[in-house]
């Protein structure tokens, strides 16, 4: 460490674990809406969410009061599923509704909640469950996914960089490209599951097609393989509807969220059938088990993010304002406005956005400069993903205004010229 670093710079790199050689070490003092600030008084424009976290913004309103409300009555009570706890089951009531929509009703129900800590304890435990329901050990998931860092979600990553540090791994996974169709043939009747993203992510935003879709369902019923969902990143009102799966009229076995999901708290649910549920009660007793999964301010935390996003999809801002424009509407203007010779293409669906340049030597020092704009008191935070590093991540806050739209995608172009 070298003199010019602060004293709090210092501490952070002394006893924090680091995961890179490069963090971006930014040192926040508060936050708010859709912005940061810096212990020198800069602004940032969070165009990350946290990484797809801050659906709401931070530091909601309605989210606040709900966690000091529920801190005045309980936090942790009892290991999961001992005690009726008001938080977890008016949560898991209002998930399971955002579920079974009228549009929806010749799929299956999906109507028993599993809340974990995490996204990745979500998909350990859709993993445990899928194997003990159909008896099966495949499991089946896409190249350049990604699903968590823990050993069994880590098995199913799309790419051998992250992995081979790490085997031996979890056996019998196998891969297949998400949205090519000649792919399908590689479920069988011994394929436990398909845990796939909706839209896949960290491959940078591939939005798939609707017969790719139907098709994937429909092989997953043909051999009765468990079709999971992973919306960790896409839930909560990321593309513009609720969940990204209502985008294609399918509706899985298994459903994953996490991140959006709790305005900032941690928190994640896996979602099934009863009857697929149910299997975790015997052959062994509490076949799943977590201490803090579906912890009272988190649950808490959770269902007003969930009224808020509702509020914004299908109502107001939530905060009694009437929004000025849908979430498709704002990605379609971020894609209007970032219109640049050096910018190829820009994919996504409402404020889930992957804008393409020529390549990571290119993408990095506009990161970097959109930060460092900070100093004149207007800085954007932007990043690029695991498995696509030539294209900048672009998922703001659903609360983001028309106004703040349109300065944080010309800081963007002043960073890029």
């Amino acid at each position: 460490m070298t003199n010019t670093l602060s004293h709090r710079q210092q501490l952070f790199y002394n006893h924090l674990a680091q995961t890179s050689d490069f963090p971006l070490a930014l040192d926040i003092e508060r936050a708010e809406g859709i912005y940061l600030y810096g212990q020198n008084g800069q602004r940032y424009i969070d165009m990350i969410s946290g990484i797809a976290v801050s659906n709401v913004g931070h530091r909601h309103p309605k989210v606040l009061e709900a966690i000091h409300d529920q801190l005045d009555k309980y936090m942790h009570l009892m290991v999961y599923g001992e005690y009726i706890e008001t938080p977890q089951v008016k949560l898991a009531e209002a998930l399971v509704k955002t579920i079974n929509l009228e549009s929806l009703q010749d799929f299956p129900s999906l109507d028993n909640v599993y809340f974990t800590n995490s996204g990745t304890e979500a998909v350990e435990g859709a993993m445990k469950l899928a194997k003990r329901f159909t008896g099966r050990s495949e499991i089946i998931s896409c190249f350049n996914a990604y699903h968590g860092s823990t050993q069994g979600a880590l098995s199913l990553a799309g790419a051998e960089f992250f992995k081979r540090s790490f085997r031996p791994l979890l056996p019998d996974v196998r891969h297949i490209r998400h949205g090519v169709l000649e792919d399908l043939d590689k479920i069988t009747t011994r394929t436990a599951a398909v845990i796939i993203e909706v839209i896949s992510g960290e491959a940078g935003v591939r939005v798939p097609t609707e017969a790719y879709h139907q098709a994937l369902r429909k092989r997953c019923d043909e051999t009765g393989t468990l079709l999971i969902f992973d919306e960790i990143q896409t839930g909560f009102g990321r593309t513009g509807s609720f969940w990204a799966f209502e985008h294609y009229n399918v509706v899985p076995d298994v459903l994953l969220c996490a991140k959006g999901m709790g305005g900032g708290m941690p928190i994640g649910a896996f979602i099934a059938s009863k009857e697929i549920m149910s299997v975790f009660k015997n052959n062994p007793i509490l076949g799943h088990i977590t201490t803090f999964g579906g912890h009272p301010v988190s649950c808490a935390a959770s269902l007003a993010t969930l009224e808020v996003v509702q509020d914004i999809l299908y109502g107001t801002r939530g905060n009694g304002e009437t929004e000025e424009l849908s979430v498709g509407e704002k990605g379609d203007l971020i894609k209007r406005l970032l219109i640049h010779p050096k910018i190829k293409e820009i994919r996504g669906r409402g404020l889930m956005l992957a804008v393409e340049f020529v390549s990571f030597d290119v993408l990095k020092p506009i990161i970097d400069r959109a930060i460092q704009n900070s100093q004149s008191g207007g800085g954007v935070i932007t990043d690029w993903f695991l498995f696509c590093d030539n294209s900048m991540r672009l998922a703001p806050p659903l609360v983001i205004s028309e106004a703040q739209i349109r300065e944080a995608c010309a800081i963007i172009l002043e960073a890029i010229d």
